[in-house]
């Protein structure tokens, strides 16, 4: 079997010219690796011709104190090897970025806040797999499409320090705000340009952007609700005449917040429900007309997308959906990592953790639910995964940019059909957490296996 994961060892300076790199002669032989000519020693963005020395009986590299600073490795780090005969190639890694929002650096204990969890879980998995990955904001990003101000850790503790641009970089950012910054935009095009570096997940969505998107595949259509883009009174007075409840949701919101519940009442107006900070507001309405004015100051700010009402599964009375984590895989294709029920809160109409709603298990919130009575719960929970990943694989196949991992909401009607409520493309590590205490989740070794993929490793 190829040995692909070597020990790195670093050599105290003088010792070893930082234009050679020793290798033990089981790697050399096996990769067929030519001693004493120049090949590539290539790690991230980093690139430099050295010579590689053969050594007998040894199980490792060799690279001088200089050389390992340069490249950002630490002493006693295990990286993957890959040695690419046509370019004269030897590559280490992969090296994998995560670019987040924030740091804070007078928190060396929690130096990410509510992440660090995540961030210390791909450290120690990256460890495992034989891979390296570091951590940075905006802020860190500079002039250089080379080198890039990072965090690490090591041996346990975080500390900054200078890095080669990765091979694959997780874009984790958390607003548009800063994903629409220049100098994002800047690094992350020269970047592909210059190393074709991989970004996934390098955009947000929008509700809109997805229902237009789908609806272009015939077989997706059965999962998607009347969904339209609202620009007009006209459209409002359709679905409200054609549906008995709809839901408008702003385009870019998450966390449930600013959604509005509209339904019938029995006189012939109109009954908006909204989330708010302190629960749901109610407010009545004489007819479609007077709500639209109520509401066209909030559009001049907010786009909304209205959106068919439903007559889904609840579990007394408390709304039910559902949040699958879909991710690409070690062969780069779609797969569930976890799907978990969601129970709204008492008093609100969306399930969303933020407010107020429970996390419960697929199985055990169908089986409480009022599924109707013949249809199969079991089969109900097989149709939620397909229709996960035919999502997601549309998503890939009409959305112009890199993905590879999608939250999908999805929701049962009582009659047990699928629809798609949202697609989420930077899905909260703390939602999606399966319902069981490992030290490293699923959904963190599975990132590093699609960095791998990506990089041939």
């Amino acid at each position: 079997m190829q040995k692909s994961k070597v020990a790195i060892q670093v050599i105290n300076p003088g010792l070893l010219p930082d234009d050679t790199v020793m290798l033990g002669e089981m790697y050399m032989k096996q990769w067929k690796i030519p001693e004493g000519q120049p090949v590539v020693l290539k790690f991230g963005a980093f690139r430099q011709p050295v010579k590689v020395v053969p050594v007998a009986r040894y199980d490792g590299m060799r690279i001088s104190q200089q050389l390992a600073r340069r490249m950002g490795i630490p002493a006693g780090a295990s990286l993957r090897i890959l040695y690419r005969p046509v370019s004269s190639t030897l590559s280490l890694g992969p090296l994998i970025g995560v670019l987040i929002s924030r740091d804070y650096p007078g928190m060396p204990d929690r130096p990410f806040g509510a992440i660090t969890q995540f961030c210390k879980e791909l450290v120690e998995a990256c460890r495992l797999q034989g891979a390296m990955a570091y951590f940075f904001t905006p802020d860190q990003i500079g002039e250089s499409a080379n080198y890039i101000e990072g965090w690490v850790c090591p041996a346990g503790k975080w500390f900054r320090q200078t890095m080669p641009v990765a091979d694959v970089i997780n874009n984790r950012l958390t607003t548009r705000k800063l994903e629409n910054r220049s100098s994002v935009q800047r690094f992350m095009k020269e970047t592909k340009a210059r190393h074709q570096t991989h970004f996934f997940n390098e955009k947000f969505l929008d509700k809109t952007e997805v229902f237009d998107s789908l609806k272009q595949d015939l077989s997706l259509t059965r999962y998607l609700p009347e969904s339209h883009l609202l620009g007009s009174y006209s459209t409002l007075k359709a679905m409200c005449s054609r549906y008995p409840v709809v839901f408008l949701k702003p385009i870019r919101g998450s966390l449930g917040k600013g959604i509005m519940r509209i339904s019938r009442t029995e006189g012939g107006g109109l009954l908006a429900l909204s989330t708010t900070a302190g629960g749901t507001r109610k407010q009545q309405y004489a007819n479609a007309q007077k709500l639209f004015s109520a509401i066209s100051g909030k559009m001049k700010t907010v786009r909304y997308q209205i959106q068919q009402g439903l007559q889904l599964i609840d579990i007394q009375n408390r709304p039910v959906d559902f949040r699958a984590l879909v991710q690409k895989n070690s062969k780069g294709k779609w797969t569930i990592t976890s799907i978990v029920g969601r129970i709204a809160g008492n008093h609100h109409f969306v399930s969303n953790l933020a407010r107020g709603g429970t996390l419960t298990t697929v199985k055990g919130a169908i089986a409480r639910s009022n599924l109707a009575p013949g249809t199969s719960r079991q089969e109900a929970a097989g149709r939620l995964q397909r229709a996960a990943l035919e999502i997601a694989a549309g998503i890939d196949a009409h959305i112009p940019a890199h993905f590879g991992e999608l939250g999908i909401d999805l929701a049962l009607d009582t009659s047990g059909r699928v629809w798609l409520l949202e697609v989420n493309s930077k899905p909260s590590k703390n939602d999606n957490t399966p319902l069981n205490d490992n030290k490293i989740r699923p959904s963190v070794r599975k990132l590093i296996q699609y960095a791998r993929y990506l990089c041939g490793y």
